[in-house]
């Protein structure tokens, strides 16, 4: 299979609402470990590397255009929540939480996004009133300048920026993986993933405190 290179053509028509800052998650389907949402700022030029989404890149492809794709879209930012804060806001609740911390880190560095374009056809990232009128989040979205959320079914294959943002929060999660204790779940080839020998040594060993407990772990 040919692999898709992303263009700019989307970032660029979105560029006259202002700033715009791409954005993509990894690690949703994970049995362990954080979900992260990387975050990256269209400069308006094109890339001098081939982008692509991180999911059809190899780990050495990724490594090696990590840092590329870092300073072409900087300043980037990967903002995570854990799988005890999974466990208990469930997926799309921390997804809003680690894509409004990545936020918080791009507004830190002096970036006020006034879009984010985020891949999907849901918008996870804007706040939602409950049925009892709360909305978690709604102060850390106000306070990064409560931007307009575009949302595009395959944008980490079609984006650059958001390519980008896909390949910095790639690998700095599976990083974080590698680098956490392991009895024998085998973090360093399968990232929290639900692998045959994960699910043999969770049998084995059983469920750590990096582990969605929410999740069903265990196979019937």
């Amino acid at each position: 299979m040919t692999l898709k290179v992303a263009t700019t053509s989307v970032e660029r028509n979105l560029a006259r609402f202002g700033t715009v800052v791409g954005m993509d998650e990894v690690g949703r389907g994970a049995l362990a470990g954080p979900v992260a949402v990387g975050a990256a700022v269209s400069p308006g030029v094109e890339p001098d590397a081939a982008l692509a989404d991180s999911k059809f890149l190899s780990p050495a492809a990724r490594e090696r255009l990590v840092s590329q794709a870092a300073r072409w879209a900087w300043p980037t930012a990967v903002g995570m929540a854990s799988a005890a804060e999974v466990d208990e806001l469930g997926m799309t609740a921390a997804l809003r939480t680690a894509g409004l911390r990545a936020l918080g880190a791009l507004t830190s560095a002096g970036v006020r996004p006034d879009v984010v374009l985020l891949d999907g056809s849901y918008d996870w990232l804007t706040p939602q009133e409950d049925l009892f009128g709360a909305s978690r989040g709604r102060d850390a979205f106000v306070a990064v300048g409560q931007p307009r959320v575009q949302t595009l079914v395959k944008a980490d294959s079609l984006c650059s920026v958001v390519a980008a943002a896909s390949i910095v929060a790639k690998v700095v999660r599976d990083h974080l993986m590698v680098s956490l204790p392991d009895p024998g779940y085998g973090w360093a080839s399968n990232k929290g993933y639900a692998s045959v020998a994960h699910r043999e040594a969770l049998a084995r060993i059983g469920v750590s405190a990096y582990h969605r407990q929410s999740w069903r772990l265990l196979q019937d």
